[in-house]
């Protein structure tokens, strides 16, 4: 994995979503690296890490992630929210907060969780992969802008900075969608020990907007954030709300009791 740290004051780790890198986070980064040490996190195959070969495996990577960023409050976006989760739940001890924006204990629906997207969206994703890479990775991307605002704007700049580390390696995007089409962890959340924020977009298309309230509710010291007018990358069309909500989450963290 590759770590970009910056800023100064308490840490936070920021996890980016399926086929992006950490240099997406450039506007938190804008508002937030004067308060706070950032960690920006290229998962293995990703970004500046795209040559790394080292499996998409939560249990596995969360335990080097805790030990190379310990006593961090954890932020992960979508897919990267698995590892952040994943961190929390197994290093409480080493995670003092968990942040997921636009992620869920698991993105796919079923009778008994209506929050999710169709069984058949990843699976139909990995298949377009292999036929047409570069076109389908577009077209997540246009998934991703849909229902912001600012959906045209919001493309455009996922389209310029996604690829600006180099194409993620597509052994490492297939393993990202079979995370996002089976993992459940939504029978670990009742014993999640530290203080967790979920902040989801109304307008999100890919992880529905009752997702997170709902999986806020199944978590001890859980606090759920819906932004009426974003979609599935809040932080880039609501940046300085999602800003105020996370310094105003560490804050409450680090605040003597």
């Amino acid at each position: 994995m590759y770590v970009q740290t910056l800023g100064s004051g308490p840490s936070l780790a920021l996890i980016h979503g399926w086929a992006m890198h950490g240099g997406l986070f450039a506007p938190l980064v804008e508002r937030l690296a004067d308060a706070y040490t950032l960690h920006l996190i290229d998962l293995p195959g990703h970004g500046y890490a795209r040559d790394e070969r080292t499996a998409l495996q939560p249990q596995t990577l969360a335990a080097e992630l805790v030990q190379r960023v310990p006593d961090a409050v954890w932020l992960g976006w979508s897919l990267g929210g698995q590892f952040a989760l994943r961190a929390a739940l197994d290093y409480p001890d080493r995670v003092r907060g968990l942040i997921m924006i636009a992620s869920s204990p698991r993105f796919v629906g079923g009778p008994d969780w209506p929050h999710g997207v169709s069984p058949s969206l990843f699976r139909d994703f990995g298949q377009a992969l292999r036929h047409d890479f570069r076109g389908t990775l577009e077209g997540f991307l246009a998934l991703e802008a849909l229902g912001s605002p600012a959906a045209q704007d919001e493309l455009r700049r996922l389209r310029s900075q996604a690829f600006e580390r180099g194409e993620p390696a597509e052994h490492a995007l297939q393993e990202g969608l079979t995370l996002l089409d089976t993992l459940d962890m939504r029978d670990e959340l009742p014993r999640l020990a530290v203080p967790s924020l979920w902040i989801s977009g109304r307008r999100d298309r890919l992880v529905p907007a009752g997702a997170m309230p709902a999986a806020a509710a199944l978590a001890p010291q859980a606090r759920s954030v819906v932004i009426d007018r974003a979609g599935h990358a809040p932080f880039l069309s609501a940046a300085e709300q999602v800003a105020q909500l996370i310094d105003d989450f560490i804050a409450a963290l680090l605040a003597p009791h």
